[in-house]
C-alpha cells in the first residue's frame, strides 16, 4: 500500500491515478476526508491527517510499503522559515514511528541553492528528512506550467500577460503536473537505497515569449508578455495581502538571474513528456467552465499546487 499526501491537489492526485492504474493500493492521507468521497469510490482508503500532527501522521503513514509526501504551500512564510522548520520536525518524527518502505519528498528545483528564498523552505525540510535510516528521494521539478492558470485571464481578454520571469527571452525549466505524478509513482515502486535526487523538467526549456505566443495561438488573438519591472514587486506584493514579500522576490531573481537551477544542470535533469501546449489547452478549457474574473499576476511567483 502507498499513502499519498496532497491527493485532492494536482500533483498528488496524479500519483495516486498511475499508482491505481498500476494496480496498486493507495490510502489518501487528507485532512478533511469529506472531500475523499471521489477517491474511496475509486478504492483508495482513506486517512485523516494534518500536516502538524505527528501522531495522526504516524497513524497515515503505518504500514505503507511507500509514501509521498507533499506539504502545503507557504507563499508568504515568517523570516527565517519557522514554518517549514515546524513542518520537517513532524514529519521526520512521524516517518520515523511509522518506518514505510520508502519515502518520496516532493521538493523543488533550486533546493541547494544558498541564497535564502521562498523555496529555501524545501531545503529546510530536505535536510531534516535527509536524516531519516529508511531510502528517500527528493524529486525537484522545475517550474510548474500550471502556473500559467492565472495567465489565461489575462491573455484571454486583454492580450497582455504580466511578466515576472525575466528577461522574457530566456528560457525557464518548466514541467507538467502530470509528469510529475508519473515519476513520483514510478520512483515509489522502484527499489532504492539511501538519500537520492531527481531531477525533472519538461521536453524542453521554454520562455515566457514562447508562453505567450503559444496562448495567442490557442486563443486566436495576438497575446504578449509584458515585464514588470523589479521595483515594483514588493508594493505590489504587499498590494496583494503579503506580509514578507521578500522570499517571493528572491525566489524570481533566482531564477532570472540563474542561481535558481538544478543542482546537476540542465544536461542531467530528467525529460518529461507533456508539452507546454497539451497544458495551456487544458487550463484554457478549464477557466471557460468556471466564472470569469481575472486573477493574472495575483500570485505570480507560485511554483506549487
Amino acid at each position: 500500500m502507498f499513502a499519498i499526501t496532497g491527493i485532492t491537489g494536482n500533483v498528488g492526485g496524479n500519483v495516486a491515478r498511475d499508482l491505481l492504474a498500476a494496480g496498486r493500493p493507495v490510502r489518501a492521507v487528507m485532512r478533511d476526508v469529506r472531500k475523499g468521497d471521489g477517491w474511496a469510490q475509486r478504492g483508495c482508503e482513506l486517512a485523516t491527517a494534518d500536516i502538524l500532527d505527528v501522531a495522526a501522521l504516524a497513524s497515515a503513514f503505518e504500514g505503507a510499503e511507500g509514501i509521498f509526501v507533499l506539504v502545503p504551500p507557504n507563499f508568504d512564510p515568517a523570516p527565517s522559515f519557522p514554518e517549514a522548520r515546524a513542518t520537517a520536525a513532524t514529519l521526520k518524527s512521524a516517518i520515523e514511528r511509522a518506518r514505510p518502505g520508502r519515502v518520496v519528498y516532493l521538493s523543488t528545483i533550486g533546493a541547494q541553492a544558498g541564497e535564502p528564498n521562498l523555496l529555501t523552505q524545501h531545503t529546510i525540510i530536505e535536510q531534516v528528512l535527509g536524516e531519516l535510516s529508511m531510502p528517500i528521494v527528493f524529486l525537484r521539478p522545475g517550474w510548474f506550467m500550471e502556473n500559467s492558470r492565472w495567465d489565461v485571464a489575462a491573455a484571454r481578454e486583454n492580450g497582455v500577460i504580466p511578466g515576472f520571469l525575466q528577461p522574457l527571452d530566456k528560457p525557464v525549466p518548466m514541467v507538467a503536473t502530470a509528469d510529475v505524478g508519473r515519476v513520483a509513482a514510478e520512483v515509489l515502486q522502484g527499489i532504492w537505497n539511501g538519500r537520492r535526487v531527481v531531477e525533472l523538467e519538461g521536453p524542453r526549456r521554454v520562455t515566457p515569449d514562447e508562453v505567450a505566443a503559444t496562448f495567442a495561438e490557442l486563443l486566436g488573438r495576438p497575446v504578449r508578455m509584458d515585464a514588470v519591472p523589479r521595483e515594483t514587486w514588493e508594493p505590489l506584493f504587499r498590494s496583494q495581502g503579503v506580509k514578507n514579500p521578500t522570499p517571493r522576490i528572491r525566489m524570481l531573481d533566482g531564477f532570472n538571474e540563474g542561481w535558481i537551477e538544478f543542482e546537476n544542470g540542465e544536461a542531467s535533469s530528467r525529460k518529461g513528456e507533456v508539452a507546454l501546449k497539451t497544458v495551456l489547452q487544458m487550463l484554457i478549457e478549464r477557466e471557460r467552465k468556471r466564472p470569469h474574473g481575472c486573477l493574472a499576476g495575483a500570485v505570480a511567483g507560485l511554483i506549487r499546487l
